[in-house]
């Protein structure tokens, strides 16, 4: 499924989950003025097709403990390491995002501290000694500005 084969009632439930992916289908149901089982199957057919990949809740990282948010991003020694240092990052709590990028960084990183002398800990002892890591560039954040899905 394609985005030119969202219908004006898929986009519909794609805004409002967007507010609060918790609202009850009867209340989509009934915003939309379809019924419940509409909804059920529209919702289903946009997991099947992978534009809705789940839900999630928000988290307030600072209130989590951790005080640090850096973007990081990661000179890998060959291309060829770029996969097997994605999979060892998965296993670093830390590191909530990986990106692949272009330019000078093949990996882009944000990584969560308790504070920066955890981020050098994560850094030094945890990425650094991934095998294929040849050096990272981090970016404090002083904090989020905003965050936002996509309209549709």
């Amino acid at each position: 499924m394609e985005y030119s084969d969202l219908d004006y009632i898929n986009k519909q439930l794609i805004l409002l989950l967007n507010k609060d992916a918790r609202t009850p289908f009867s209340e989509l149901a009934k915003q939309l003025k379809i019924s419940n089982s509409l909804v059920h199957q529209r919702i289903k057919k946009l997991q099947e097709a992978g534009v809705i990949k789940g839900y999630s809740i928000n988290l307030d990282l600072k209130k989590m403990g951790n005080e640090s948010a850096t973007f990081t991003g990661l000179v890998t020694k060959e291309a060829s390491y770029i996969e097997s240092i994605v999979g060892e990052l998965k296993k670093i709590p830390a590191v909530i995002e990986c990106h692949l990028v272009s330019g000078k960084y093949a990996l882009l990183l944000k990584i969560v501290a308790k504070n920066n002398d955890d981020l050098r800990i994560i850094l030094h002892e945890q990425i650094h000694t991934i095998e294929g890591v040849g050096s990272t560039d981090s970016f404090i954040s002083f904090g989020e500005a905003f965050s936002k899905n996509l309209n549709v």
